[in-house]
């Protein structure tokens, strides 16, 4: 059974706010731990009332220091926002603090609208993501010993061993993952259209590099898992209806769930959401079980990171111990020994 790891955007839900969303999510984090979870990666968004993750090197910061084993990082950084030497020095400082359990996700989008965009990147001319692999190409060099006679330093930065990830939605990120021999997060939680071909991409033409012999691959998806089906379809209603906030263009925070998601959507809005949300999984456990042995079979990837909106914090705990159980009888199955033996 590959590994699993989560990926969270500090949901703020409605009538709650960020203080609680980050406390949330450091819980969540610590649940994760315990559950034998390989890494818990945050988020970067703007302008989001629903997402408190925003500050995503701070908010790692904060889940680091409050776990002990699990690797914290990016899901990712927008690099195109920031300068890489900033980042350089800010997953330096993470890692310092906390060695060995900083993982360094990059996407090229902006996370956020044009408007916003423009006001992240005011000192820049050009605030397309066009430079994204120069940019990156930076910010590795960063990382690097310091050469001789080298005027511009990320202290700290240099020398530290941080695993630059590539995240993607379409087919640029897989080529350029490849080129560069990284490993490689796919966004199937939201963008699936893509997803077989972009893995195919990734594995044909990847090149070995000093952080990486071999390629590896991870997939993003949506995983909401409770005692029964119906449960589980009903508690998934508030990330479709976040879904179609986003489509109408007014995000807000995560509304409860209802019984009925086309009593609050247009039929076109409800065919829209579950073509987008197509890949999720949804379930009780044995629903789970099948759905997520189907994704394994199809996409043979190396790594699942699970994203659980659910409106209820307990809820959403409960939901990532039942994928844990999945995995635990899955790793059985495929070995013969219980993880209770191991």
């Amino acid at each position: 059974m590959v590994p699993l790891s989560v990926l969270d955007l500090s949901p703020i839900t409605q009538g709650s706010d960020a203080t609680q969303a980050l406390r949330n999510s450091l819980d969540l984090a610590r649940h994760s731990e315990r559950l034998g979870y390989k890494r818990f990666w945050l988020a970067e968004h703007h302008s989001m009332p629903g997402i408190a993750s925003a500050a995503t090197a701070v908010a790692i910061g904060y889940v680091a220091g409050g776990t002990k084993t699990i690797r914290v990082g990016s899901g990712g950084i927008m690099l195109p926002n920031h300068s890489p030497l900033v980042i350089a020095e800010q997953f330096g400082t993470l890692d310092a603090l906390y060695p060995g359990r900083i993982d360094l996700g990059l996407g090229r989008a902006p996370g956020s609208d044009q408007r916003t965009a423009r006001a992240l990147r005011r000192e820049r001319a050009n605030t397309s993501a066009d430079t994204f692999p120069q940019d990156v190409l930076e910010l590795q060099g960063y990382f690097q010993p310091a050469m001789s006679g080298q005027s511009v330093r990320a202290i700290p930065g240099e020398g530290r061993d941080v695993p630059i990830w590539l995240l993607g939605s379409s087919l640029f990120s897989a080529q350029l993952a490849a080129a560069l021999g990284l490993p490689y997060a796919f966004a199937g939680h939201f963008a699936p259209d893509s997803m077989l071909e972009a893995l195919a991409i990734y594995r044909r033409e990847f090149k070995p590099s000093e952080q990486l012999a071999e390629s590896y691959a991870m997939v993003g998806v949506g995983v909401v898992a409770a005692e029964t089906d119906v449960e589980a379809e009903r508690l998934a209603t508030s990330l479709q209806q976040q879904f179609v906030s986003l489509h109408r263009g007014v995000p807000g925070q995560l509304q409860p769930p209802v019984d009925d998601l086309e009593s609050v959507a247009t039929p076109q809005e409800v065919a829209s959401v579950r073509h987008t949300l197509r890949e999720a999984i949804v379930g009780s456990r044995l629903t789970v079980k099948r759905r997520l042995e189907k994704l394994l079979q199809r996409t043979g990837v190396d790594e699942i990171i699970a994203t659980s909106h659910i409106f209820d914090h307990a809820a959403r705990l409960r939901s990532y111990e039942i994928l844990a159980a999945v995995r635990d009888e899955l790793a059985e199955k495929t070995t013969g020994v219980s993880v209770a033996a191991r």
